[in-house]
């Protein structure tokens, strides 16, 4: 017993010096250290949960941070892939899409992405409320891929790199509205046509 565990214990040591992680037990550290965070829905389970582990992972989630991060929609769908006996149905495949947007000073977009996540269940047409559990179960790990996945992306953004995008979005918003100032001075600058006197019969 006592060397089991101490070769378990050596090929933990082992993996760990290779970099190998257990999923979801990796390190989470974001140079981001303030964030913004809004959704349409203010309360919904993935932006509550995303709150939570950006929270836990040392960002301070306030109003007012210098990048907010939008949960501009979130869409779930779901579809048959296979068919058990009977006709009744055998496998469901359950897809979440989420969109995002980064965003800087000045609420300049910054960056506009999607992240989505496939799961599939089983549903038995003699327990259906087994079959509810499952797609329950299914929906759950969905919502728990997003934000890992959203964490993920948002590790890759350094501060540099977000300088980067608020200088692009600053220049094209001069240049949108430089270009909004020269039409409208055009407009204002281009002789009205009188209307056409039509003669009296």
């Amino acid at each position: 017993m006592i060397k089991r565990n101490l070769l378990v214990m050596g090929l933990a040591v082992l993996l760990s010096a290779c970099g190998f992680q257990l999923r979801g037990t990796g390190s989470t550290e974001l140079t981001i250290k303030e964030l913004d965070l809004s959704a349409r829905n203010a309360y919904g389970e993935t932006v509550t949960q995303l709150r939570q582990v950006l929270e836990s992972s040392g960002v301070k989630v306030i109003a007012g941070a210098p990048y907010k991060l939008v949960l501009t929609d979130q869409q779930e769908s779901q579809r048959i892939l296979s068919y058990a006996g009977a006709g009744r149905t055998g496998e469901y495949q359950v897809t979440t899409v989420l969109n995002y947007d980064i965003r800087g000073a000045n609420d300049l977009p910054l960056l506009s992405d999607k992240i989505e996540v496939q799961k599939i269940f089983l549903h038995d047409g003699n327990n259906l409320v087994g079959s509810d559990q499952e797609a329950n179960t299914a929906r759950a790990e969905t919502r728990r891929e997003l934000v890992q996945r959203m964490m993920l992306r948002l590790q890759q953004l350094t501060p540099a790199h977000l300088d980067q995008l608020q200088q692009t979005a600053d220049a094209k918003a001069k240049a949108d509205a430089q270009a909004l100032e020269a039409a409208q001075k055009a407009e204002a600058e281009t002789p009205r046509q009188s209307p056409v006197d039509i003669p009296q019969q």
